[in-house]
């Protein structure tokens, strides 16, 4: 049975954002981020995510430069990867991706039965009502040292009740917090 792992970078002050700079990944976690998208079962996103992470799918990032080895690698291993998308609002997705149904317990249920090894929840939001159903496995927070003052809230409207169970440093500046 798969576990149900939402993960994202955060600021100290509790936030996610990807549009803003200081949470773009340095060499030694990017290396991290390609490991672990090689080694997941598959990811889990919400139609916001999704279509940001849908730049890997396409060749943009790719300009025949040798110091691009990294990226290429991530696009690789993201194409390679399961995806499911939770969207209402979307007809299709690509390569490697399901559209779920309407019934997002149900699908996430089924998701866990029918894998091992760790889905990975992509965004806040998905996370917060995947959490609201008791769904969320573990919480993988990448503590990022940059106080943002805005943003989306890691943990979106919700409360859950956690252990530390891990921690790991990852380069000189990101902590990585495991909870259950």
């Amino acid at each position: 049975m798969a576990k149900l792992v939402f993960g994202m970078n955060m600021s100290l002050d509790g936030f996610v954002n990807h549009d803003h700079e200081a949470f773009m990944p340095d060499p030694v976690l990017f290396r991290y981020f390609i490991e672990q998208t090689r080694e997941t079962t598959g990811s889990l996103y919400g139609r916001g995510l999704y279509e940001l992470m849908r730049y890997w799918d396409g060749d943009v990032w790719d300009q025949d430069d040798p110091a691009q080895g990294d990226l290429r690698a991530f696009a690789e291993a993201w194409r390679a990867m399961p995806k499911w998308v939770a969207s209402r609002s979307l007809k299709e997705v690509g390569p490697n991706a399901t559209l779920l149904g309407d019934d997002l317990e149900a699908e996430a249920r089924r998701l866990k039965v029918e894998h091992d090894g760790q889905i990975e929840i992509g965004g806040p939001k998905l996370a917060a009502s995947l959490a609201k159903l008791g769904l969320i496995d573990e919480y993988h927070i990448f503590l990022r040292p940059v106080v943002m003052g805005q943003g989306r809230p890691f943990f979106d409207g919700i409360q859950p009740k956690l252990r530390l169970v891990a921690t790991e440093r990852i380069g000189e500046s990101v902590v990585k917090l495991t909870y259950v």
